[in-house]
């Protein structure tokens, strides 16, 4: 089963090299000769100065990838610290084998399409620009799916705490200094409670950051989801999947 799951995640990712060589084939950015380079940033880099001060990128817990492209960027969370310089090219012979390779290609994919004009948001917001887009959340969702129960994949405590009144909710998330605890009146699962949770609810709001860590295949099933955040926006726009991210840059 470990090694069936693998081999539908390398086939996601294949499709993901393919669309980028398609993309730079097209527009000739090949013969460009331009260079992605990929920097780890700092947490204040990143997120600025947010009001409360448990998300995972100011614990450390993950890193943002950034990759230029021309005039533009594009953003990803992994797990992995690292930088990488690299042409095109070279972004779509990677391996894949890790988080980090992984970011590397999605973050080159999101500055590649927003350089094309095909996607918008691919820089993560800022300072009180969190607390702003979690406010809106209850709404976007009540307005979308009435009062579903919601499994809630990845730890965003400012989106937890806004959703956690409203409606029926049940979290999962990786960071084990968050599981079996309660975080906003709210018990944080383990991914052991995965398949469970999903069964139970009516939608799932994920991380986009699941399309890093090669898990976001287990949550496009035959149940909205709703994906979160600012790694998700190239690939969102390729395959179809909503995306929720109004506050990003």
């Amino acid at each position: 089963m470990v090694e069936e799951i693998k081999d539908k995640a390398m086939g996601f990712y294949s499709r993901l090299k393919q669309e980028l060589g398609y993309l730079v084939e097209k527009h000739d950015l090949f013969k460009e000769h331009i260079t992605i380079t990929a920097k780890t940033l700092t947490p204040k880099e990143a997120i600025g100065e947010p009001e409360r001060m448990d998300f995972p990128l100011l614990k450390g817990k993950e890193v943002m990838i950034e990759a230029r492209f021309l005039d533009k960027k594009g953003q990803a969370y992994t797990s992995m610290p690292g930088d990488y310089q690299g042409t095109i090219e070279d972004i779509i012979k990677l391996s894949l084998s890790n988080d980090f390779e992984r970011a590397c290609l999605i973050s080159s994919l999101n500055a590649v399409m927003r350089h094309l004009g095909s996607i918008e948001k691919t820089i993560h917001c800022r300072n009180s620009d969190p607390e702003r887009c979690a406010t809106m959340l209850p709404h976007y969702i009540q307005k979308r799916f009435g009062k579903p129960k919601i499994a809630f994949i990845g730890f965003q405590p400012a989106m937890i705490n806004s959703l956690s009144g409203s409606f029926e909710l049940k979290v999962i998330d990786l960071d084990e200094d968050n599981i079996n605890k309660e975080k906003y009146g709210v018990i944080i699962n383990g991914p052991d409670k995965t398949d469970e949770i999903v069964s139970w609810a009516d939608i799932i709001i994920a991380t986009g950051s699941t399309c890093v860590n090669a898990t976001i295949e287990k949550f496009i099933k035959d149940k909205p989801v709703i994906f979160y955040g600012v790694s998700i926006a190239g690939i969102a726009k390729i395959c179809g999947y909503e995306r929720y991210c109004p506050c990003a840059y």
